[in-house]
């Protein structure tokens, strides 16, 4: 730790913010750490990302300045440190949309109709070169996390050898979803990761974070992420505005689009299920199990689309519903979170 607080100094140093208070920012689910440093009138945002920790910043500099070229509100890279996995960026603020809608309800269609813009601008755009595809054997690999983690949890063993036809579903599913121009899919587009910016223009006055895991997939993935929010409720009839909004936008047929979003909803709520049980049983971190329910109502209301019949079956004939013995269960063999 003493070897890597200097680093961090020699780092700050170098950039020219050694003198510079540190705050603490609240952090996401990775080993990446944040802080705000103020000097005088200006500040900035330290990423901490330990490359011992499994760590890597290049992913996210190489994605913000795409985006950045877009015309899109990423973090202006200040100073970077790939080898020892520091970042210094622009300071978007803390109107994250989780926030401001919650303090101003009247702007929930205003903030969501701007990052709808966000995703037609982005998906104009070609995909960079040598980003890897999220295509569906990685997205049935994906969602069988959820029978690594949330069902052998819910269960007390192992996950039944039926229930592994959850996967083949899921790789069946996503791959009658023809695309003929994949697109650039950020992968974590939520209320919580994106800040609202309204002096500045068009689809700009949406900041953009955590997008480090960009890969090239449908579409309609990100629009999932942000409509079916694991963390905040989104009603029905946001959720249908901001649907036909992306499909006027796009050009994109409405009834393909919701075929689309009904099957990248379910795997992604799979795999969030996973996720989640893996964030509470592996890494200490039990807040996650509560937010299970609302990612399994998400689960149910795409299972509910005729496209996912045979998938449907298999997760009500194997995957129990979260309910309150199961998140105790799980938060009961959660160990001590890791330092």
């Amino acid at each position: 730790m003493a070897d890597r607080a200097a680093c961090k100094h020699a780092f700050l140093e170098r950039a020219g913010w050694a003198d510079a208070t540190c705050a603490h920012l609240a952090g996401d689910a990775s080993n990446r750490s944040y802080a705000r440093l103020r000097r005088g009138a200006q500040s900035a945002v330290l990423m901490d990302a330990p490359p011992a920790r499994g760590e890597d910043i290049r992913p996210f500099t190489r994605i913000a300045r795409h985006l950045a070229r877009l015309g899109l509100s990423a973090p202006a890279i200040l100073a970077e440190d790939p080898e020892h996995g520091f970042l210094l960026l622009e300071d978007l603020g803390d109107a994250l949309f989780s926030t401001v809608a919650e303090a101003r309800p009247e702007l929930e269609e205003t903030l969501y109709a701007a990052a709808v813009e966000v995703l037609a601008e982005l998906h104009a755009h070609p995909v960079p070169p040598g980003i890897a595809a999220y295509d569906p054997p990685l997205m049935a690999g994906l969602s069988g996390l959820v029978l690594d983690w949330y069902l052998p949890a819910a269960l007390g063993h192992p996950a039944p050898e039926s229930a592994e036809a959850l996967r083949a579903a899921v790789e069946a599913a996503t791959g009658s979803l023809a695309t003929d121009r994949p697109v650039l899919i950020l992968r974590d587009y939520h209320a919580q990761n994106l800040i609202w910016l309204p002096e500045r223009q068009g689809p700009a006055r949406v900041g953009l974070l955590d997008f480090q895991d960009a890969m090239a997939g449908h579409p309609a993935y990100d629009l999932v992420s942000l409509l079916e929010d694991a963390r905040r409720d989104t009603s029905a009839a946001l959720r249908a505005a901001m649907y036909a909004r992306y499909a006027t936008e796009t050009g994109t047929d409405p009834e393909t689009l919701a075929r689309a979003v009904a099957i990248l909803g379910a795997q992604r709520n799979l795999r969030i299920l996973g996720v989640f049980a893996r964030l509470c049983l592996r890494d200490g971190k039990p807040g996650y199990v509560d937010l299970m329910p609302r990612v399994w109502d998400h689960l149910q209301r795409d299972l509910a689309h005729p496209a996912l019949a045979a998938l449907r079956a298999i997760v009500d004939d194997h995957l129990p519903a979260p309910d309150p013995d199961l998140q105790a269960r799980m938060k009961a063999q959660c160990p001590a979170p890791t330092p």
